[in-house]
């Protein structure tokens, strides 16, 4: 006797063992589209010299924000390269088949390597605002774990044919309110601690993300999801976003780091001409009278700053680190 499927479990009926090798989609770019992927490409490599040549312009302990800021264009310049070529596309049966004649038809091209310019970019996006807001590691690899989460997710769901796919929609938002929890609740917190300068930045710049990466869903559900809009508007649609999220943040970014010290955010970059760090900067201990930088204030003890105590708040001898955290801080 045959064994049934249990009464109300339809997946294997809506997934069928079928495999549907199109060799050809229906729904796709025109010139038009081409033509605005390559104008994105361009605005993509400007930004990556630019970032790259700005680089030259502070010494090389704090160039860790210009190299994060321009991996990320530089990556999004391949994948936008390739998009103009109307390449890294797979056609996908629709979900939604639409009488429009710019949306009509069986298949509509996806374009994977944008998901996979996405893998790349968006945890070094994440990666730029968190160490601007000094958070910890474990903070920061979580918070980069939701975000593959959701790019993977938003993947598969585009790949899906039936209406699973929105499944996979619900989980990527579900992992993008984690993300924009840690960025805007908890990150704000740790931005606050280390002066109003840090906490500027990183507020202009985490609420500009989280804004647009809310507005990407809608892209997705326009385009992928619903088949609503043509592969052409679907392209203005997301190269406006990835603009604004990757050369204007990063520009912003930049701008905003021109006066802060990096090892006010805990991070210690030794170039080859700077000795290493002697035991007693290991101990938190710093000979000097008392400062302020960047709206951190440096309490003077007899010249000495002690990186241990029972109060909570003290600071170590490294400018921008707390008690709660080690002498040495986020050592890239």
């Amino acid at each position: 006797m045959a064994l049934q499927p249990r009464a109300g479990n339809d997946a294997l009926n809506v997934n069928p063992n079928m495999f549907n090798y199109y060799r050809s989609s229906d729904i796709n770019i025109t010139t038009h589209g081409s033509d605005w992927y390559w104008a994105v490409t361009a605005v993509m490599a400007a930004a990556t010299i630019a970032f790259i040549a700005t680089s030259f312009t502070v010494s090389r302990e704090r160039r860790i924000f210009h190299y994060i800021t321009a991996a990320i264009t530089m990556t999004a310049t391949i994948a936008y390269f390739t998009m103009a070529s109307n390449l890294g596309y797979t056609p996908i049966a629709v979900e939604f088949q639409r009488s429009s004649p710019k949306v009509a038809g069986i298949t509509r091209e996806i374009f994977y390597v944008r998901y996979i310019d996405w893998f790349v970019t968006t945890p070094l996006l994440l990666l730029d605002l968190l160490l601007t807001a000094g958070m910890p590691w474990p903070t920061i690899l979580y918070t980069i774990f939701l975000d593959e989460v959701m790019v993977i997710t938003g993947l598969v769901g585009a790949l899906v044919a039936s209406s699973y796919k929105w499944g996979y929609f619900v989980i990527a938002m579900l992992a993008l309110m984690g993300i924009a929890y840690n960025v805007v609740i908890v990150g704000l917190a740790h931005s606050r601690a280390l002066g109003s300068t840090v906490n500027r930045t990183f507020m202009i710049c985490g609420v500009w993300t989280i804004f647009l990466w809310f507005v990407y869903p809608i892209a997705w559900g326009l385009s992928e999801g619903g088949n609503i809009i043509a592969p052409d508007s679907e392209a203005v649609f997301y190269g406006v976003l990835d603009i604004l999220a990757k050369p204007v943040f990063g520009a912003m970014l930049i701008i905003g780091h021109r006066n802060i010290d990096p090892a006010t955010l805990g991070l210690h970059v030794r170039d080859y001409q700077t000795p290493p760090y002697n035991n007693a900067h290991a101990n938190g201990r710093h000979i000097g009278s008392e400062t302020e930088k960047d709206g951190v204030p440096a309490h003077n003890n007899h010249g000495v700053l002690q990186g241990s105590g029972s109060d909570a708040n003290a600071t170590t001898g490294i400018v921008g680190t707390h008690a709660n955290q080690s002498a040495v801080g986020q050592t890239v």
